[in-house]
């Protein structure tokens, strides 16, 4: 059974990440590990106690920015990444937050769309990926 909640188990979240990010996507290790961790807030998505997924919510003004989001590849298509999402912009309108952005994987745009985000802005590099920004009220 898959369950998001808030962790503190920064060491599950970052191992994920480099699963993802640094050995599936090729995104610099010095890139991906940015020193913003130890003041974020961590989701961690787990099944039957397995983590399986993660994103990281910064906080700025009355902004959350959700980030950091992955899934494990064979994970993928469950219903996951969709989870992290409404769990994020649920603790940050717990926070009293107006709005959630985040930087979409442009292939990403329309799940994030089905999410209630919007594309603005233009295209731009991150770490070699096209990505866009995206906005929601909260």
């Amino acid at each position: 059974m898959i369950a998001v909640a808030r962790t503190d188990d920064l060491s599950a979240c970052l191992a994920l990440r480099r699963v993802v990010f640094i050995e599936e996507q090729a995104v610099p290790e010095d890139l991906e590990v940015d020193g913003l961790d130890p003041t974020a807030i961590h989701l961690l998505a787990t099944d039957d106690g397995r983590p399986v997924g993660t994103a990281r919510l910064l906080v700025k003004g009355n902004t959350g920015k959700i980030g950091r989001v992955c899934v494990l590849q064979e994970e993928r298509g469950r219903g996951i990444g969709a989870a992290l999402i409404r769990a994020a912009v649920e603790e940050l309108r717990g926070l009293g937050l107006a709005r959630a952005k985040l930087g979409s994987q442009t292939h990403a745009i329309p799940f994030y769309e089905g999410l209630g985000f919007v594309a603005e802005g233009p295209v731009y590099d991150d770490a070699g990926i096209p990505h866009r920004d995206m906005t929601r009220a909260l």
